[in-house]
């Protein structure tokens, strides 16, 4: 069992001041689990662990308890009561069985008032505290986050993945039959396809979601008319199936754009799925290019609903969805970090008329 004086606080007091410490001091007994102060307790005095381990917890605003340290023999806890006379700012619960000294506020007061070297030793070992308290807090904050991230993007992968496996297996059970004729085996292969399709794209969503985030160095400037014409090809036959026409409405500019071309891809393949989704009965999308003295533009705009107003601040945010029929929440994420790789630019709105605008500003090769 350590003594008083293994602690660091008492460790150099004159024998009489040890002597007075030792007088004051109330052994006090704690089972394992047991709280011996609760937040929100009054400040009574300062604790000095002689046999066990001692955990400090606080409580987050969904009574979830985080630990913001852990004491041993010979260590002191309590002792922001010396400092002020305001309530437990935390609780401490004994981690096994203990036995701890309390020393009442006033014996503590008093003898910080008589010994100035040991009012400057708590100061500094406060200080330290509040730091640790700070990092360890800081660092639980950080944990939960990522708990919190990868438990949403659980979440959405499985509800995703349900809807395309369901239609797999409905599709397989019931079109591929002796009596199942051609016409009907063809569409089930295109049902088929599309299912594919929208595991592949959530697959690559959260690759490129979850690898980490680092700039390209390796920009080539391409002919952007020559990027859009190919890219277009790429996306049509995927939004035919859709019942979605695709329509451009002007040429690019016949400008060079620093780019990597399967990259940049993604970003109009990802809009003109997301404005797909958003007219499951089909409709029309359009692109529109334009320039600036040091810009090309290219915008991209649905005849859908629209981007309801709650959503219109958070768009670019990961698992940020407004009412997609599937979908991760991770598209418009991905396209604006892609964006920002090629020093460009990206935002949103909505036409007074009805549908959204997507649009995205690159720098002109020079």
């Amino acid at each position: 069992m350590a003594p008083l004086e293994a602690c660091e606080l008492f460790s150099g007091l004159e024998p009489a001041a040890l002597a007075a410490v030792r007088k004051a001091a109330e052994q006090r007994k704690y089972l394992r689990g047991q709280e011996i102060f609760s937040e929100g307790d009054p400040g009574d005095g300062l604790y000095v662990i002689a046999e066990g381990a001692v955990e400090i917890c606080g409580v987050i605003a969904d009574a979830h308890k985080y630990r913001l340290a852990r004491y041993g023999p010979g260590d002191f806890f309590g002792e922001l009561a010396l400092v002020d006379d305001k309530p437990r700012a935390a609780t401490a619960v004994a981690l096994r069985d203990s036995i701890i000294y309390f020393i009442p506020r006033e014996v503590m007061l008093r003898l910080l008032e008589e010994t100035p070297g040991m009012a400057l030793k708590l100061l500094r070992l406060v200080g330290q505290r509040l730091r640790d308290f700070d990092r360890e807090h800081a660092r639980q904050l950080v944990q939960n986050e990522r708990l919190a991230a990868v438990g949403q993007l659980a979440r959405a992968v499985l509800h995703d993945l349900k809807n395309p496996l369901a239609i797999l297996s409905l599709t397989l059970d019931s079109s591929y039959t002796a009596q199942t004729d051609t016409a009907t085996r063809r569409a089930a292969e295109a049902r088929i396809r599309r299912q594919l399709h929208r595991i592949s794209e959530l697959v690559n969503d959260i690759m490129e979601f979850t690898q980490p985030q680092q700039p390209i160095h390796k920009l080539e400037p391409v002919n952007y008319p020559a990027f859009i014409e190919q890219t277009v090809g790429d996306i049509q036959p995927e939004l035919v199936l859709r019942n979605v026409q695709l329509v451009v409405a002007n040429r690019p500019p016949n400008v060079m754009v620093a780019m990597k071309p399967t990259r940049l891809k993604r970003v109009l393949f990802n809009l003109c799925d997301n404005a797909a989704d958003a007219m499951p009965e089909g409709g029309r999308i359009t692109l529109y290019f334009g320039r600036t003295e040091g810009e090309v533009i290219t915008e991209i705009q649905d005849t859908g609903p629209g981007i309801p107003p709650e959503i219109l601040d958070r768009l670019f945010e990961p698992f940020a969805t407004f009412g997609k029929a599937h979908g991760t929440g991770l598209g418009l994420s991905i396209c604006h970090r892609i964006i920002e790789d090629h020093h460009g630019r990206i935002w949103g709105h909505n036409l007074p008329g009805g549908g959204a605008v997507f649009a995205f500003a690159l720098p002109i090769w020079k």
